[in-house]
Formats: C-alpha cells, structure tokens, sequence
C-alpha cells in the first residue's frame, strides 16, 4: 500500500479510498489505482480512475468495453460509476502487485525460469483474446498485475484512451521519441502506433515483447546483450520493426513453456511459485488492507 496524497480524492463513489496501488512517482500507469473500502466497511475494491489531464471519455469508453468481458488473464471490472467528467471503475480487492513493485520486492530483474512462467500466462490470455478479435490496447509493465494465481492484465485500452500527442519519423526500437499522452510507456508502443497507426494484435505482441525484457531486465528497451540468452530471441521477434515479423501469441507461449498444456496458465485459480520476497510482498498488503480503518473524517 502506498500513502495517499493531498491530491487524491477521498471517496470513489460509495468507497472511502485507503491508499494508492501504484508508488508515488511510478512512470508509465496509464490510469489512477486506489484502495478503496465501502462505508459498512465490507466490501474492498481495487477502484481506478483516468489519468490527470487524460480524457475522461475515451477511458471511461474502454472500462465500459473492459466491464463486458469474461476472457481469462484479464483484470476483470465488475463496477462502473461517476458521472462523465469523474467516471470510476471498481473491482473487488484480491492481493495483487504491479509488475514494477514486484521487480522493486524482489530487488531487481525476475529469475528467467518465473519471466517465462509470467510470459507464457500473458501470451495464453492475449491468444484467447486474439482469437475473438478483441485487442488489449494497453499492455504494458504497469499494466501487469500478479497475484499469487499468476499475473492480469489490466488497464484495457490504454493506448485507444490516450492517443499520441506527437509522432516521430525516426522511431526506433532502441530509443523512443515519441511523445505519448498522459501515462503511457513509450517503450511498449510500437513503431507503427507511434505513427500514428490503430492499436492491433500485432501492437499487443510488441508490448508483450516490452514486458518480457522488462520482467528479465527491468528495462522496456534493453540492450540485446542485457537480456538472457534464454530469452533473448523470442524478445527480439516480438519487438521486430515489422509488424508481419512478429509471431502470434500462442508461439510465444510455446517458446518460452515448450510442452505446457494449452488453456491452464491465463486465469489460473492455483497459486504459482514466486520467491519469498514476492510472496512476502503480497502477503504484506494484504495484512495492511486488512488492518486498515476507514478515515473518520473528509480530508
């Protein structure tokens, strides 16, 4: 749990808010996270808002697409509320770390053997998506939520919600110089959609490739030597220039989990094996979610 700030809002909608999701100063989350409690003091929801300076509109037109779906390994949204300049969605609380406070709990880049497993989940959810024509639009670091089931991912539609404010001609995959609108990560967009070009499946496999070296190296853009070997090529395939170059996401899961049997990573309801420091991590908001009190005035 991070503390809340002078500029958070108290309530979200008939939730009292605890606490921020994300650290003070995280780059690249795309929407607002927040604890938040029901006045009886029964019900925690992970309740989320658009960004500061974001369109209300646009994100509040993704979590309505977002609420209506049922595909597993995605962060489901089970409320939607607020009015058209302050929309809100709300989800019911289980223990769940951003990628990035999971890289800062375990004090660095993630084992291989646990980015593959991460890897090979996202790449299952983003396949059964795919199959249905649904793109993400929004996967990124940030955007990864593991739980001790094994990661979600949220933020649906970042990319649709905050389109690029500016473009550059010499985007490259080892330097971004496109300038996105509020809370995206410019590592994880593709050369074509900082062109200007729709968010697509393919755009979903390059973010997938973002995330990988993120998990394996804490960059979104690496070096090629600075991600193992191991991974090293399946990377390089999703982050290709060349939108045709990149493979589908069900290779990408059979690459990194060669023989795992399809259908039983996304959504998993077993626990998976994380290090302690992950595990401790998790455990530890929980207890402090648990203990905590509802404010006992407006601030």
């Amino acid at each position: 749990m991070e503390k809340l700030r002078q500029d958070d809002p108290p309530r979200i909608g008939d939730f009292a808010t605890l606490a921020r999701l994300d650290a003070d100063g995280s780059r690249g989350v795309p929407e607002r996270r927040y604890l938040a409690r029901s006045a009886d003091g029964g019900h925690t929801v992970v309740a989320c808002l658009p960004p500061p300076g974001g369109d209300p509109a646009r994100w509040a037109a993704e979590a309505q697409q977002a609420a209506r779906l049922t595909q597993p390994g995605f962060w489901p949204v089970a409320q939607l509320g607020g009015t058209a300049a302050f929309p809100w969605s709300a989800t019911p609380y289980r223990p769940a770390l951003p990628l990035p406070a999971v890289l800062a709990a375990y004090g660095g880049p993630l084992p291989e053997a646990l980015v593959r497993t991460l890897g090979g989940a996202l790449a299952e959810a983003l396949a059964s998506a795919h199959v249905l024509g649904i793109v993400h639009g929004g996967v990124c670091p940030a955007g990864v939520l593991l739980t001790a089931c094994g990661p979600l991912l949220g933020c649906f539609g970042a990319t649709r919600a905050h389109p690029l404010t500016e473009t550059s001609e010499t985007f490259e995959t080892t330097a971004t110089s496109a300038t996105p609108a509020v809370g995206l990560e410019t590592g994880c967009l593709a050369p074509e959609l900082a062109a200007g070009g729709p968010a697509d499946r393919a755009g979903d496999v390059y973010a997938l490739g973002a995330v990988l070296a993120y998990a394996a190296t804490g960059h979104t853009v690496p070096e090629r030597d600075e991600v193992p070997a191991g991974l090293r090529d399946i990377v390089t395939a999703c982050r290709s220039r060349d939108p045709r170059g990149r493979p589908e996401p069900a290779r990408v899961r059979a690459e990194l989990l060669p023989g795992a049997a399809y259908g039983g990573l996304a959504g998993a309801t077993e626990p998976i094996s994380l290090p302690g420091r992950v595990v401790e991590a998790l455990s530890r908001q929980s207890a402090e979610v648990l203990a905590a009190a509802l404010p006992t005035h407006e601030r």
